[in-house]
């Protein structure tokens, strides 16, 4: 290999690190007062179990992030619930049957691929570090058992970098690998002699600094097809190798490292967190339960001063200890040694302000909205219109993660089941035409939301005016088909549960056939008695009828 190249390489890695340091301060101390087992700043950290709470005197900034995290999994990518669906701009064309069906198998096929692999996995660790550091980012390989697999990275393990558009392009990684672990997926013949040493000893278990680097790749063969030709490079190489070869070098077409930001400021690179928020409040809160203990402690084991007489007397001043005093003077009797009193209601008042500001800013109390609210009165209208006023924070973060965490993994994903040919039967409408992404979380439901409260109250508006002129005609206004499909596409219904435009109208035709068959066969008998009668009037009676109604008599023979 170059050894320019590799060398520019551990350059290129070393200003990305000196870049991110500038975040790293402020990110050790929320992991410190927050989350202690999340973040890694140093390669020396992996594997180890000591304890890292030592800041920790509540728990209520821990549970405030499980309950963000939680509740982002479930309300965003649930693996119980559809959260996504491949639809198509040409809404007339999503309406033809076989591209509809099509199309709800292929996303069914993505779910699979999510479910069998450690995607859900990753993704709750995403929430965790979204919502502590404001930043991810997770490596996405191609597996032969599961499809695609995820390494999740904490903050302080990697560093990224931007393009022109403020869209993360490039992505760097400091961990450590066994020996056994570098051998088994690269072989032993690309390792350093020092790796192999350590394998052919059997030393498998050793640790061993490792660089992955993905970034765009400026210098390439565009007449090739092959992974180095590719418009991202990948490569993995020992920083601290005596020869300059790569442990593995590849590349990819799209850039297969997820890596969004929960909140950005102007070009930052990193991203604002949830957490970031709540530091002040949570630190605050950390040393409010400190003093609460002090204050405890001064009520149930306070400083005393003692009469000489006590002095190497201390089992009379534990709990239940026992000193005499003279009992001649005035208030004799058995009594309590001494009475002190700490009065803690300001300090509870003033924790459980706090307490509330932390839940504001992990949106814990939007996620424990329902489960918090104790009422029995409540309306269900009550509760969707507090739901919808709550997720209205959320809209900017949650627009974030679809473009830049969920859009790229399904991305990364349809390009992985192409490779294998699953993707194939695709009918021939669908040739040439380029497939969208809509989400149908919770969620990105409750966003959308306010379009199905307009469509209940038009279509009941439609209603009540119809029945008040005691005119159905005003329905005629309404295309209540299209009100069905948009009805359904707003809440996430299976699209298999909606009959296709075409497949409805030929119903409908089908239906109106029979009705007219139907009618026919009721007025046929009714017409035959009409025949019958009229056959039965003779010629001197249809005269007469004629001439009746012309204002004339018969003439008489």
């Amino acid at each position: 290999m170059d050894e320019k190249k590799r060398t520019r390489l551990l350059k290129r890695k070393q200003a990305l690190w000196t870049e991110r340091s500038d975040w790293d301060s402020h990110c050790r101390e929320v992991s410190r007062f927050v989350q202690p087992r999340l973040g890694r700043f140093t390669t020396s950290d992996v594997n180890r179990g000591g304890r890292k709470d030592q800041n920790i005197y509540t728990l209520a900034a821990i549970f405030a992030h499980r309950t963000f995290a939680a509740g982002m999994m479930s309300g965003a990518t649930s693996p119980a619930r559809p959260w996504f669906r491949l639809t198509l701009s040409d809404r007339d064309l999503m309406e033809f049957g076989p591209v509809k069906l099509w199309l709800h198998r292929k996303t069914e096929l993505m779910r699979s691929v999510f479910s069998q692999s450690n995607t859900y996995n990753a993704l709750h660790s995403a929430y965790e570090e979204l919502g502590l550091f404001g930043t991810w980012a997770c490596p996405v390989v191609d597996d032969f058992e599961n499809v695609i697999h995820l390494h999740p990275q904490t903050f302080g393990e990697y560093a990224i970098a931007t393009d022109d558009k403020n869209h993360v392009d490039t992505f760097v990684r400091e961990f450590k690998m066994t020996a056994g672990q570098m051998v088994k997926q690269f072989g032993r013949e690309a390792c350093s002699q020092s790796v192999r040493n350590l394998y052919d000893r059997g030393d498998y278990d050793t640790w061993v600094d490792t660089v992955h680097m993905v970034q765009p790749r400026t210098e390439r063969d565009y007449g090739k097809l092959d992974a180095r030709s590719m418009r991202w490079s990948s490569c993995y190489f020992e920083p601290g190798a005596d020869d300059e070869r790569y442990l593995s070098e590849s590349g990819f077409k799209r850039f297969r490292v997820l890596a969004p930001r929960w909140a950005l400021t102007g070009n930052d690179v990193y991203g604002r967190s949830p957490g970031m928020d709540a530091l002040g409040a949570v630190k605050e809160l950390q040393h409010s339960r400190l003093r609460r203990a002090q204050a405890v402690d001064l009520k149930v084991n306070p400083p005393l001063q003692l009469p000489v007489a006590l002095k190497d007397k201390a089992n009379a001043r534990i709990p239940g200890g026992i000193s005499y005093y003279d009992a001649s003077g005035p208030g004799s009797g058995i009594r309590t040694a001494y009475e002190v009193n700490v009065d803690l209601s300001h300090l509870r008042e003033d924790m459980a302000e706090l307490k509330g500001e932390i839940n504001s800013a992990f949106y814990a109390d939007l996620f424990l909205m329902l489960a918090n609210d104790t009422r029995s009165n409540v309306t269900a209208t009550e509760v969707a219109q507090r739901y919808e006023e709550k997720l209205l924070q959320l809209g900017p973060p949650l627009e974030r993660l679809h473009n830049e965490l969920l859009a790229p993994l399904i991305d990364i994903t349809w390009d992985r089941l192409d490779e294998t040919g699953l993707l194939a039967d695709a009918p021939p409408e669908l040739q040439g035409q380029a497939l969208d992404i809509e989400f149908v979380s919770t969620l990105a439901q409750a966003q959308r939301a306010v379009a199905t409260v307009g469509m209940e109250r038009f279509g009941t508006f439609v209603g009540q005016l119809a029945a008040a002129k005691g005119d159905p005609s005003v329905w005629d206004k309404v295309d209540t088909d299209q009100m069905v499909d948009d009805y359904a596409e707003a809440m996430g219904i299976n699209p298999a549960l909606v009959v296709p435009d075409d497949q409805a109208a030929a119903m409908r035709e089908q239906r109106a056939q029979q009705m007219a068959a139907q009618q026919a066969a009721a007025t046929a008998p009714v017409a035959a008695d009409a025949a019958k009668t009229a056959s039965e009037i003779d010629a001197n009676n249809l005269r007469d009828i004629f001439s009746s109604l012309q204002g004339y008599s018969a003439p008489v023979q």
